[in-house]
């Protein structure tokens, strides 16, 4: 695999049954870009994402990871090598604070996960830690409010501050801006792109107006096989794709 690239998948394929969700799929993500999967509904894009992150098994091809064959790994095993999907570790905890919720997963990385009894002292350096990841996702301000209290778009965006707790190299992102309101897609959308400016992103997601702002690539998928692939401004005038989208309104 070039050095250019941080995933690439090869004739990657799952039959269910005999019926492929994903077939032949060749895929390549350029380290430090923002790569995107769309298509429409029933194009494989979810599939193809839990392959590439370990929750399906492939029937065929092959993933690789920083030249490192994880076609047979477990979710747990590509985590610890740099590769984090959002909602593996950053389903948040309710009834914590905000800043206890990136505390959460900060000890998670340095293997002291869940020490709920630790005196406040102790975890006074984790706090900073926090905080600035907060400040980052801009949230310290709601840093001493339950999450459950938190507005559908924020709690996404700590959502995104624990996963960065993580340190990640690569970034997965499924639909991050899925059932947000206009205000909400537009943070959302700039904090996507500020963490991408330290690493790699894999996403998918429905909102093309988010797609052609924050994409450096997009491969477009479609009946679970590679449409088309490249920059924005040529997928998007791609007769193919034109044809896909017809009568769909969105990715």
């Amino acid at each position: 695999m070039a050095a250019d690239y941080i995933v690439e998948t090869q004739d990657l394929s799952i039959d269910f049954n005999g019926f492929y969700a994903v077939k032949g799929v060749s895929l390549k993500v350029a380290r430090g870009s923002i790569h995107a999967l769309i298509g429409p509904n029933g194009a494989g894009k979810t599939t193809c994402f839990n392959l590439i992150t370990k929750f399906l098994r492939p029937t065929g091809g092959k993933i690789l990871y920083k030249g490192q064959d994880i076609t047979r790994a477990k979710p747990a095993d590509v985590a610890r090598l740099g590769m984090v999907r959002s909602f593996q570790i950053s389903a948040t905890f309710p009834h914590l604070t905000v800043l206890e919720n990136v505390r959460v997963a900060l000890q998670r990385k340095l293997g002291t996960s869940f020490q709920f009894w630790k005196n406040q002292r102790s975890l006074n350096v984790l706090d900073a830690q926090a905080m600035a990841l907060l400040e980052d996702v801009g949230l310290a301000e709601y840093a001493g409010l339950q999450a459950v209290e938190l507005s559908y778009g924020r709690k996404r965006a700590l959502e995104i501050a624990t996963t960065l707790a993580l340190d990640p190299e690569m970034m997965l992102l499924d639909e991050p801006t899925s059932g947000m309101g206009h205000e909400d897609i537009g943070r959302i959308a700039a904090l996507i792109k500020k963490v991408a400016a330290k690493r790699t992103v894999l996403m998918v997601e429905h909102n093309l107006s988010v797609v052609s702002d924050l994409s450096d690539t997009i491969t477009v998928l479609a009946r679970g096989e590679v449409l088309t692939e490249g920059p924005y401004e040529t997928v998007s005038k791609d007769p193919q794709v034109i044809e896909a989208y017809m009568g769909t309104g969105h990715a």
